[in-house]
């Protein structure tokens, strides 16, 4: 796993559950105590967690410090090719709801390749890579912009999903597992995310393969909720949860793409 993407994790593990242990966080993350050891005492240096005897704690930090902003910084080439497979499937004249997050941010920069489309988007910095498109349709759901990840949630965007319905919805996610299915970090993510998944003919998760066994504070839905997953290649040798949640998926009717085997 890369170093960025581990980093990237790590956080959201340790801000999810707010004290995590290095027994834990290693098992999860499919690396040894002291590679947790050397990510933690990087995340402290950043003031972004606080080690503690065995383990870490989230520390209060403002939003926009811990945030997309900071995560953005963090990803490799992995989220580009991510997108620009995602981006792919997507049917020209189709309807679009593009979730919140890093990589739907960027999958958004290469929507207009598969104009025309009506796009609606659940995070101000999707709204601002698609604006002006050409043949783009741009609509952007109401709601309260959460702090440092700019994505809209809350009464506004629930209102405003169910009045509209879409061919597709790209969804982001902060965890997949075989027991819980995919999860968020959030709450008002998490609930948004269910809004948006009955209201989609499809559903299309683009999602690194760190977040593949791994268990999230919120559950959206089960496994069978969405259609198709677009991630990488699990590392080698890969965490048995991440197997085991790869070999759960297929089970339950999920295509996977790997975006190193899509043009």
């Amino acid at each position: 796993m890369p170093v960025p993407d581990r980093l990237d994790l790590t956080l959201r593990l340790v801000r999810g559950s707010g004290r995590l242990s290095l027994a834990d966080l290693a098992e999860r993350l499919g690396v040894s105590e002291m590679t947790v050891r050397r990510d933690l005492d990087q995340l402290q240096e950043q003031g972004l967690v606080r080690r503690v005897r065995g383990g870490a704690v989230a520390l209060d930090v403002p939003a926009d410090q811990a945030g997309f902003t900071v995560r953005e910084q963090w990803q490799s080439g992995t989220k580009a090719r991510l997108a620009r497979a995602a981006a792919a499937l997507v049917e020209p004249g189709s309807t679009v709801l593009l979730d919140a997050g890093t990589t739907t941010a960027e999958l958004a920069a290469h929507l207009p390749a598969r104009a025309p489309l009506t796009v609606a988007v659940l995070s101000l910095q999707a709204a601002v890579r698609l604006a002006d498109q050409p043949g783009i349709r741009l609509l952007v759901i109401g709601g309260e912009s959460r702090a440092g990840e700019r994505s809209l949630v809350g009464p506004l965007a629930l209102s405003a999903l169910d009045q509209l319905r879409f061919d597709t919805f790209v969804m982001s996610i902060g965890a997949v597992h075989h027991d819980l299915g995919w999860s968020e970090f959030d709450l008002d993510d998490a609930a948004v995310k269910r809004a948006a998944l009955r209201r989609a003919g499809r559903t299309l998760v683009v999602a690194d393969a760190t977040k593949l066994g791994v268990q999230a504070f919120a559950r959206v839905a089960p496994l069978e909720a969405v259609g198709a997953l677009v991630t990488d290649s699990l590392s080698t040798p890969a965490p048995p949860a991440a197997t085991e949640t790869l070999a759960a998926l297929r089970a339950a009717g999920v295509e996977i793409y790997r975006c190193e085997e899509l043009p």
